[in-house]
Parts: C-alpha cells; structure tokens; sequence
C-alpha cells in the first residue's frame, strides 16, 4: 500500500483563504485530509499554496533557445482551422518547461497563436510532462482571435481580408453556413422519420434498422470540420478570443450575443475605460487578462498600462491571468501579481488569481487550482511569503509526487 505523505503548512494559501498552522496528508495522488496543527509524521514544513495555472500559454511551441523558423505557434494555411491540436506541435524538451516547475508553474492551457480567426484547439496540459502522451488534462476549447492579428497576415494562405469588417464578414458567413446546413439536414432527417412512421407494415426492428440509417445519413453531412464548429455553436466548446482594443471587445460581445458562444476574453490589454470591462462582466464573459509587464509593440496596445489593471479589478469582472509565454516567461507568472498588489489586491487574492480563478474559468477547478480534501496533490512548499522576490517553492509536488525539492 502507498504510503502517506504529510506536509506542514506553517502558512496555507488553499486558493480560498488563507489558514495558518495545517497539516496536509497526500496519498495516490490526492489530498485526503487537512487538520490543524503539526503531525508529527510530517517531515517538510513551509508556506504552502496549489500549484499555479498559467491560463493563455504557447509553451513547448515557441521554444527557448530555437530560432523563429523553429516556431509552430500558427499555421499558415487558412483563416478557420478547429481541428488543429496545439499538443501535436510541443516539444517537451523545451527548457521553458523546466523552468516554469522551479517556480511552481505546474499546468498550462496552450493554443495556437493569433493569426488566424480559428487557430484549432485549446489544451490544458501538465508542465511536467515528460512527453505529450502524459501531458493532456483536458481538451478545453478552441482559440479565436479579433482584431490586428489576423488581418495582418496578408502574406498567409487562404481567405485573408486585410480590414476587420472583411475579416469578421468571413467568420459569420463560416458560421452561418454550417448552421443553414444544420437546418437543412435536420429538416430531411425530420421528414424521413416521418415517413417511416407512416409505414405501418414494417416491423419494430426493420423501423429500428431504417431509424439508425437516417441517424447515419444525418451525421455523414457534415464534415469534421462542420461537427467541430458545432461544438462551438452550440456551447458544447467554449472559445478563448484574442482581443485587445475597446471597440473589438464590442464586436466580441455582438459576437457571442448572437451565436450564443461560451467565450473569454483574452488579453483585453488596450482596455483603458472600466465600462468597457463592466461590459464583459455585464455578459457575463471571463477575461484571461495579460501579459502584463511585456513591450506594448503594436498600435493596438497604445493604451495598455499597469495601472489599467485597477479598472478591471473594480469592474466586477471575473478575470485570470496569463503571461502569453514567450511574451512574458511562464517562470514569471508570479511576478506579474506585483501588478495588482500595488493597486491593492490582498495576497489572498492575489494567489487566487493563478490558482482557483485560473482553474475556474478553464474549468479545470474540480481537480486542481484549490486545496482541498479529496483534490489532487499539486502543491507548493514555498520557503518564505510566495509574493517576496526571494522565495521560491523549496518543494514542488505534481499529483503527489515531487517534481523538484531543494535543500
């Protein structure tokens, strides 16, 4: 039998609030208990927190140390591409990966970039991964994206409108077609079943047979494609749209108002009006906020600044946060906190933006991001306050084994 794992919390950050003087009790992979006060079978003691989620990432496809040919963050091909899967493209020797576990940076939700209306999926995957067969969490989405990037790719194969009005007629006529064909379809297999139904000479397992051709009938109309973008329609799959600017937050929210899109809005760095962040909350769309601290290098972060961050926190809006990775290093999601505690976040908080929040709005929230009884065991044993500079995670489990220990 596996034996049991304890941890004293001198200081537990469980993502929630924050308790001091906790023992933690790990065994096959998951909590089973917290109890106040010091085991005396525990034999590490520190600061402890969940493992951190990076929310918007491209780890392991750009990668450290190879040059941008090397890249695989967009495929060039065409403008609408859901079937593309981000994990096919990571290299798990990329040493970001490494260097994200020495900071506690335990999971990330990776995409293809943004220079496409539909890069292809989103994945939530596991930084210690030693290759991609044990790297998937969980198959999240898909990545869209507004705005400059994918009208500035003119260069690219495919459909490539060079306005946002040329762009965003392409992605509703996508949409619409395959709803009409949905209609269509659904209006033949409507009226075979009803005429099977009038047929009163066939027995209930010739009926049988003949319902199951029409199911079949039905489904072969449409392409993996088609079926792809239904999940998306149809709220079966959310979408993490690439947003920056006010007035493509607007079109997003146009956008999912007509489709009836799950989405989150991400970056939204340009937004410089709290309205504008209200709005989102209005809608109830979660924003995956970021990078913070990177070079503003397109007119469309004209407006970014640190300090729009306390516009968001008083919006009301439900946000995360990301760093974009290789826009800002995974290894430095921590320190993008620095940016809401300066306008007045509390450490808890704070904690709670990589973790629950985080783990909440990828809906990854039932297994990780929070500490808890019955929760899988990706922790942090930190030896010092996780929000000093100088502390680093001592001791880092991934789904109760040690990953990385210093002593």
């Amino acid at each position: 039998m596996p034996k049991s794992i304890y941890i004293h919390a001198s200081e537990l950050y469980d993502g929630k609030t924050k308790l001091k003087d906790r023992t933690i009790e790990v065994k096959d992979g998951h909590i089973t208990s917290i109890t106040k006060g010091r085991s005396k079978a525990a034999s590490l003691s520190g600061v402890v927190t969940p493992g951190f989620i990076d929310a918007h990432s491209h780890i392991g496809m750009m990668r450290a140390g190879e040059p941008g040919s090397e890249a695989e963050g967009n495929d060039i091909t065409q403008q609408i591409m859901p079937l593309s899967d981000p994990l096919n493209s990571v290299y798990f020797d990329d040493s970001a990966f490494a260097e994200a576990i020495d900071f506690g940076v335990l999971y990330s939700c990776i995409m293809p970039g943004s220079g496409n209306l539909l890069g292809g999926r989103t994945r939530v995957i596991k930084n210690f991964a030693r290759h991609k067969g044990e790297a998937l969490l969980k198959d999240h989405g898909f990545k869209m994206a507004l705005g400059f990037n994918p009208r500035s790719t003119q260069g690219w194969r495919g459909d490539r409108p060079n306005t946002r009005m040329g762009i965003y007629a392409l992605l509703e006529r996508r949409f619409d077609e395959v709803l009409g064909k949905e209609k269509r379809v659904a209006l033949t297999k409507k009226r075979k079943l009803s005429e099977l139904a009038e047929k009163k000479d066939l027995s209930k397992k010739e009926a049988r047979s003949r319902m199951a051709l029409i199911d079949a009938e039905h489904d072969l109309e449409f392409s993996p494609d088609d079926s792809a973008l239904l999940d998306l329609l149809h709220g079966r799959k959310p979408a993490k749209i690439h947003v920056h600017k006010e007035d493509d937050v607007i079109y997003l929210i146009e956008l999912v108002k007509k489709y009836g899109l799950r989405a989150s809005a991400e970056h939204t760095g340009d937004v410089w009006h709290q309205e504008i962040f209200e709005l989102l909350a209005a809608n109830n769309i979660p924003i995956i906020y970021g990078p913070l601290g990177s070079h503003p290098y397109k007119i469309e972060l004209k407006h970014s600044h640190y300090a729009n961050a306390k516009l968001l926190m008083r919006s009301g809006a439900t946000f995360g946060l990301m760093t974009d990775h290789p826009v800002i290093q995974a290894s430095n999601l921590r320190d993008c906190l620095k940016y809401f505690l300066i306008q007045g976040m509390g450490e808890v908080e704070a904690i709670g933006l990589v973790t629950t929040q985080n783990a909440r709005i990828l809906g990854v929230d039932s297994d990780i991001g929070h500490l808890a009884p019955g929760k899988i065991a990706s922790l942090l044993v930190w030896n010092g306050n996780p929000l000093h500079l100088a502390s680093m995670p001592v001791h880092v489990m991934a789904e109760g084994a040690f990953v990385r220990e210093r002593r």
